[in-house]
């Protein structure tokens, strides 16, 4: 049988439809809409930082422009449809997938104990009882509520006193679960008190295959298309050797198949992907071609490798990279029109002085940043100054740049 190889526009609407990104960023965001929207992507990745808006805001605002911080600050913290724990970074997630990251809370409890020996400041395991204790007769708390004037470091974010280093590993491997932040500070409860018994029986184990298969079925779901290192990153409680045997077991069941994934430079990769997909509806939907700005951190574009091969984007962030050896900027955000990414910007919002005030803009390849899109483009900000707070858009001198290639 002759094996079904997808050219490029068709493997970037199916990729952007399972990332919610092949419709108007239009509808409902908030309640049930904004549940449905987070199941569809899996889990939403939380950061901190806050240039525009912080990346889970922009995650969903890009997806539904209605969105605001508010609406998932109520289905987290008071309605508790989701809960927080991590992928590949710290995500909120649906509460009725709590009951799979068991195989990662075990998993934590070993990995995490023997790193943070020797990664962080002795005797977070001596608190554990404490910390549990005053949790159990005080109610939810955070690290700077259970912290002792002995635990005190340098006081920096990566210099965790052995309190809040036992909040986080109770948490990580699952005798505490996070209830919300004040502001991004984490409080803590016990577990028992938040997830329900249907979802979180201490005396009923999920097997750890079921696991595994429900992790490699739900990513692939939510990819389309993967190879077998994609389906393992997708949550990150697999390993890449788990997801491989998954997929010979799919191939050999006949409920998988290998297909062609041709990318942006005309190469063509082998994947897994359902039987079928050549008959999925999305291959033949064209996405609509309004402009949006995307989080860096994007479900869609945060494999760089896989963004790349697709999209032919090269996106590296450089938060940690010393500002004079910066390619584009700090905090740089992909510009997404209809199935392509036309370009990059380098903007911030400045609360005090009520502006969104943009550096630089480098278009993609040969894009041509003309009357037409940067019109588009305009739009697009002002819709996202109702997300970041502020009143108006200023463009510095000198912002439209060279295409970004000229730069890599």
């Amino acid at each position: 049988m002759r094996m079904l190889t997808l050219d490029n526009a068709q493997a970037r609407r199916i990729f952007l439809d399972r990332h919610a990104l092949s419709d108007a960023p239009v509808g409902e965001a908030k309640g049930a809409a904004l549940y449905q929207l987070i199941h569809a992507l899996g889990f939403v990745q939380i950061d901190s930082i806050n240039t525009v808006a912080r990346a889970h805001d922009l995650i969903l605002f890009s997806r539904r422009q209605r969105y605001r911080p508010k609406a998932l600050r109520t289905l987290y913290e008071r309605d508790k449809a989701l809960f927080e724990h991590w992928t590949h970074d710290a995500a909120v997630i649906p509460m009725e997938f709590y009951p799979y990251w068991e195989l990662r809370r075990r998993r934590d409890a070993e990995r995490l104990r023997a790193r943070w020996r020797e990664g962080r400041r002795e005797g977070f395991e001596r608190r554990f009882q404490d910390v549990l204790d005053r949790i159990a007769a005080e109610g939810p708390l955070s690290s700077s509520d259970v912290g002792r004037d002995e635990d005190r470091g340098s006081g920096g974010w990566w210099d965790w006193h052995p309190s809040k280093t036992a909040l986080e590993y109770l948490w990580r491997s699952g005798a505490l679960c996070v209830v919300g932040r004040d502001g991004f500070k984490k409080r803590y409860d016990l577990t028992e008190r938040v997830i329900a018994r249907d979802l979180h029986d201490p005396e009923a184990h999920i097997d750890t295959a079921a696991i595994i298969d429900w992790c490699c079925d739900q990513a692939l779901a939510r990819l389309g298309f993967a190879t077998h290192g994609e389906i393992a990153a997708f949550w990150a409680h697999v390993t890449p050797a788990e997801a491989r045997d998954w997929c010979a077991r799919g191939l050999a069941a006949g409920t998988l198949e290998q297909v062609g994934i041709t990318g942006a430079d005309g190469s063509v990769r082998l994947a897994y992907a359902r039987p079928g997909l050549d008959r999925d509806p999305a291959i033949d939907k064209a996405p609509p071609g309004r402009l949006r700005v995307l989080s860096p951190f994007d479900p869609a574009l945060r494999d760089r490798n896989r963004a790349e091969r697709l999209f032919g984007f090269t996106y590296r962030i450089e938060v940690f990279v010393p500002e004079a050896q910066r390619t584009f900027g700090y905090y740089v955000f992909p510009i997404f029109e209809a199935d392509r990414i036309v370009g990059r910007v380098d903007m911030k919002a400045f609360r005090d002085e009520d502006v969104l005030r943009v550096r630089a803009v480098w278009p993609e390849g040969r894009t041509r940043w003309g009357s037409g899109r940067q019109r588009s483009f305009e739009a697009e900000l002002d819709r996202l100054c109702r997300l970041a707070g502020v009143g108006r858009v200023d463009f510095e001198d000198g912002w439209l740049r060279p295409s970004a290639q000229h730069y890599l």
